[in-house]
């Protein structure tokens, strides 16, 4: 079976595939290590962008751009932009991607801003996460109604690096150890970086090509969700987007 008939079977069908001791996706799973545990990370979903936008959702303000070009997403952004994949996926999951900041002298080359959302759901509307998304339009204020996971990597001109934890109602509380200003927690320009995200119930992990810029320990974890990319004036390709679950 290709692997992109299987991009967006449903949880319980993985589950049930894996009691059978059948591999659905024709991979095998690869070990973790979380805190000293090992986990089985079995990859669900993967995007290579050679095939255009139709499992994404983006979010924009006006005069930005979000296209595939040369099998990769490209996102030259003026004022805000998300691009949600459509999947919802439940955890415990770890998420992996290459990013690179372009600088080339455009007009949108500023090295800041590689951010991104994860484990997002929407408390006004449980039963459909995309009835808001007109509404929210790509403007970064008008996600502060959402619960979800927020890593913000050299944003405000590539001077801060912080993690914040959005409520649903309003509130992003910010928590000083994930308040990060010191250099080596920034952005170098036209610089590949391997990101990897762990959602394990309540262990949640963000890694900047191996390095652990944050570790939270949620009392009450988002377990299930979206996941979008998140910038703001800024030009960014991205490429080798992969879902896993993960287990012990």
């Amino acid at each position: 079976m290709k692997f992109f008939q299987c991009k967006k079977m449903g949880r319980l069908f993985l589950l049930a595939l894996t009691v059978l001791g059948l591999n659905s996706c024709n991979n095998k799973g690869k070990s973790v290590d979380i805190k000293g545990e090992s986990f089985s990370a079995n990859l669900i979903y993967q995007e290579d962008f050679d095939s255009g936008l139709a499992d994404w959702k983006v979010e924009q303000m006006p005069g930005g751009t979000v296209e595939v070009n040369n099998g990769k997403l490209e996102i030259n952004d003026v004022s805000g932009c998300t691009v949600w994949l459509k999947e919802k996926f439940d955890g415990p999951l770890m998420i992996e991607y290459d990013a690179f900041l372009i600088k080339e002298g455009g007009p949108n080359d500023r090295v800041s801003d590689l951010n991104c959302f994860w484990m997002a759901t929407d408390p006004e509307n449980p039963d459909d996460f995309f009835a808001n998304s007109a509404k929210r339009g790509g403007k970064f204020s008008n996600y502060d109604s959402l619960q979800l996971y927020y890593m913000g990597v050299g944003g405000n001109d590539n001077s801060t690096t912080r993690f914040r934890r959005y409520t649903g109602d309003g509130k992003r509380p910010l928590l000083p150890e994930h308040d990060l200003s010191a250099k080596e927690f920034m952005l170098e320009p036209n610089t590949k970086y391997h990101i990897k995200i762990i959602a394990n119930d309540e262990v949640v992990q963000y890694y900047r090509n191996d390095q652990l810029l944050v570790e939270y320990i949620d009392d009450a974890p988002y377990t299930l969700g979206y996941f979008g990319f998140r910038t703001v004036n800024n030009h960014t390709t991205v490429d080798n987007f992969k879902v896993y679950s993960l287990s012990k």
